[in-house]
């Protein structure tokens, strides 16, 4: 007999990944945040073509109806006559767009940022964080005011606004991963082996602070619907004939005490989405968190 077959066979080990998503799917609140969510999105995206009163028969501008429950309208009209469930969820693309694209942005520019600073330090690190207070020091209404006045009215410019304050954020919570990692083992055997301090940043030290991010990622998502919800109700969001759940909002809120539904129905679902959001980003947290290992 061999020593071979007499050696116990190692245990196979999960990667992090792997082990992170066991730990997530065990998490209820995550699982049906993360199914709603998924449900959420197909609606707002293929929902308005299968609803009686698609996008391809609303009158974006039938004035002369006003709210009404009649109709075969299941959630009712807006002041305008137009289907109410058709419009929420046509506001739904908008909002959700801005929200991960704006997020998208602000996650590339705040890892790369955050990184390259906490990897470099010294006096740069030092001019490219104050740079990063004085963007703080700016009141967010005056930047975005300022882009509208200048570009005019779009919905990039709330992309580019959104993404050119949230990225902050992102960056300072990189910059402090990096500088707890780039003490660690494995980056002093790169630079023992002559690798660039380039790659040594993307292929070692950003992969290795990405669970912080990825989190950071799902709670950022719903304070980028909020602020959008936000300058949309202050009437600087997106316009006619697009609408978000913001407008929607602010159309229902003026509208309250004759039509609710106006208001309710619209605030639903981005109370509904914000939790799901909220649930996601703490079951995610606790996977990725090591110390629950």
């Amino acid at each position: 007999m061999t020593t071979d077959t007499l050696a116990p066979s190692a245990p196979a080990g999960d990667s992090l990944g792997r082990d992170a998503w066991r730990r997530l799917t065990q998490n209820r609140a995550a699982m049906v945040s993360l199914w709603l969510l998924g449900a959420m999105t197909l609606a707002c995206f293929i929902g308005p073509w299968l609803t009686p009163w698609g996008l391809a028969d609303v009158d974006w501008n039938a004035f002369d109806v006003g709210p009404t429950l009649e109709g075969g309208h299941w959630l009712g009209t807006d002041a305008n006559g137009r289907d109410l469930l058709t419009r929420t969820l046509y506001g739904g693309q908008v909002s959700l767009s801005v929200a991960l694209v704006a997020t998208f942005v602000s996650l590339i520019i705040g890892v790369l940022y955050g990184a390259i600073s906490g990897y470099v330090g010294g006096r740069l690190d030092n001019l490219m964080m104050r740079f990063v207070d004085i963007m703080y020091s700016l009141p967010f209404m005056f930047l975005v005011i300022l882009l509208m006045v200048v570009f005019g009215r779009n919905i990039f410019l709330i992309y580019a606004a959104i993404g050119a304050v949230e990225w902050l954020d992102m960056a300072r919570i990189v910059r402090g991963q990096t500088l707890a990692l780039k003490q660690r083992e494995f980056v002093e055997a790169a630079h023992a082996l002559g690798v660039k301090d380039g790659k040594i940043v993307t292929r070692h030290l950003i992969p290795n602070a990405i669970g912080p991010v990825i989190v950071y990622v799902t709670l950022t998502v719903p304070k980028v619907i909020l602020l959008e919800s936000f300058l949309s109700f202050l009437g600087l969001g997106v316009q006619e004939p697009l609408t978000s759940w913001g407008v929607l909002i602010s159309e229902g809120a003026d509208m309250m005490q004759t039509s609710p539904w106006m208001l309710l129905v619209p605030s639903v679902f981005l109370a509904l989405t914000l939790f799901c959001l909220n649930f996601l980003g703490d079951g995610l947290r606790d996977a990725l968190d090591p110390k629950t290992r």
